[in-house]
């Protein structure tokens, strides 16, 4: 059971960041055509969830 709650806090943490790290890029420098409206949701596929 702890092994679970590990995992998944390192895999919220994971997406925590993918959404921080996302969420700094300027508008120019977001090359990957996704709107700041897709950012949680992209960060939810790049991590797993």
């Amino acid at each position: 059971m702890l092994d679970t709650v590990v995992q998944n806090y390192r895999q919220w943490r994971n997406f925590r960041d993918t959404v921080d790290n996302l969420n700094r890029l300027s508008n120019r420098e977001c090359e990957v055509s996704i709107s700041r409206a897709d950012v949680t949701q992209t960060a939810r596929r790049a991590v797993g969830m």
